[in-house]
């Protein structure tokens, strides 16, 4: 029998930053952290290891960043909780007896049980395990033609990285547009273009009725009536919660198998939290349960439940997930956070919506200019930002943080009008028309040209 004070079950974004932010909370606690792999791949870089990286090994999470904070370390499998006892048992027949814990068990692959052949050889689920990746690389390696099935982030970022090694790819997309869920159409317009415009079939509202093949996959059939050729197929439907763990300890799940969660990440049991891609996520603006699964949200919880694994020292409003996500197709940089406009009118919301392109140097022609497009949605009443769109270079990966933070705090179109930014030529756009500023004051102008109507000046 080993005791610990705090015990984390999982090891990847969750899991670290509850440890480690558990460390600097409450110090000298026995701190333990079981994890089923050896090493732990940063889970945004997995596309990236086949087309930028060509290795799984320059895709780690160092270790250090746990042995460093005195944190002890374990490669084992919990296999059950007993929440009486408040003791766990692993598969090499170890028992952790623990005080808190905090669960962070990540997610797993949505298999497409209802597709015949999902499960021939060379059909892939992206899963996080490095020595299964390695296998996958060198699948991808050989294989000439190969086909994405989901136009989500894990099925685009595929898409375009196995296309840089000069693959026939073609991404299949159930929905009538790709990042649908992230972004309007004018921005999925553009990351469409991109992928068209570097070789990769795009087909939008299709289905795959069949992947064919005897042994391994030769080919899939869609819903048109129309055969691909296919050496390989990366299956990129998107994630569920991996919540199995806590089910079987009799621990709350929500309808969709997430664990349920309060503000503070607390489950059912007020001696367990969870966080990251396990746990339920509501949406920020309605509280609805949204599919929103994000390292970026994993840390915000995981800040929260390190914190408050035994006092409630972090006292906040946890409303739900901001949903800001950012990926970078073919040299262009796309990022959105908050609802969007489609779904600020599906949800009732009076509206108002502020665009503005500029450049994202000033002057324009300073070498690697590129042009930002940047979209923000205001609620018409109360001025609140509710969500924000932009595509540029690498400066809207910031920029959209920001804007997350301008979210969560509700700041107004006018605040984001006026708020003072540093700026440079070689590094951002011109003062006199930074895109988050001026895109607020369009929003305005739009709203009061409107009320303005019939006005006698």
């Amino acid at each position: 029998m080993k005791k610990t004070d705090l015990l984390v079950i999982g090891g990847s974004a969750g899991g670290i930053l509850s440890a480690t932010t558990a460390r600097k909370a409450y110090g000298n606690i026995d701190i333990t952290v079981i994890r089923n792999t050896e090493k732990v791949m940063v889970p945004c870089g997995i596309p990236y290891i086949y087309g930028t990286l060509h290795s799984t090994d320059k895709n780690v999470i160092p270790d250090a960043n746990l042995l460093d904070a005195n944190i002890h370390l374990a490669i084992d499998q919990v296999t059950a909780i007993d929440r009486n006892a408040k003791m766990v048992t692993t598969e090499c027949g170890e028992t952790y007896e623990y005080k808190k814990m905090i669960l962070a068990t990540g997610s797993l692959p949505i298999i497409p049980n209802f597709i015949p052949g999902h499960d021939l050889e060379n059909v892939i689920p992206v899963l996080k395990n490095q020595i299964y990746l390695n296998s996958v690389l060198e699948k991808v390696q050989t294989a000439e033609n190969i086909a994405v099935i989901g136009g989500g982030f894990i099925g685009v970022e595929f898409a375009e990285q196995i296309r840089l090694l000069g693959k026939n790819v073609t991404l299949v997309e159930l929905a009538d547009a790709c990042l649908w869920q992230a972004f309007d159409k004018n921005f999925t317009d553009e990351i469409e273009s991109s992928l068209k415009e570097n070789g990769i079939r795009l087909l939008t509202n299709t289905k795959v009725t069949k992947i064919n093949g005897a042994e391994k996959v030769e080919s899939i059939d869609l819903d048109n009536g129309e055969q691909i050729k296919a050496d390989l197929v990366i299956l990129g439907l998107g994630v569920k919660p991996n919540a199995s763990l806590a089910k079987d300890a009799g621990i709350e799940l929500n309808v969709k198998g997430a664990i349920i969660v309060d503000q503070y990440t607390r489950t059912s049991d007020p001696n367990i939290f969870a966080v990251g891609d396990c746990a339920e996520k509501k949406c920020f603006f309605t509280g609805k349960d949204v599919p929103v699964l994000l390292a970026s949200t994993a840390a915000m919880e995981a800040k929260i439940a390190g914190c408050n694994a035994f006092h409630l020292r972090l006292v906040r409003a946890n409303k739900g997930t901001i949903s800001a996500f950012s990926t970078k197709v073919f040299g262009r940089t796309y990022a959105a956070a908050g609802i969007t406009e489609a779904r600020a009118n599906q949800e009732g919301f009076n509206i108002m919506v502020g665009e503005f392109t500029t450049m994202d140097r000033h002057p324009g022609s300073l070498p690697g200019t590129q042009k930002v497009n940047i979209k923000l949605i205001f609620s018409k009443c109360s001025g609140i930002i509710l969500g924000a769109q932009i595509s540029g270079g690498d400066s809207i990966g910031e920029m959209i943080n920001i804007l997350s933070l301008a979210i969560q705090k509700g700041i107004t179109a006018t605040e984001l009008n006026t708020f003072q930014v540093a700026t440079h030529p070689l590094i951002s756009a011109s003062p006199i028309a930074y895109p988050i500023n001026a895109a607020a004051m369009n929003a305005i102008a739009a709203n009061c040209a409107h009320l303005n109507e019939g006005l006698d000046i």
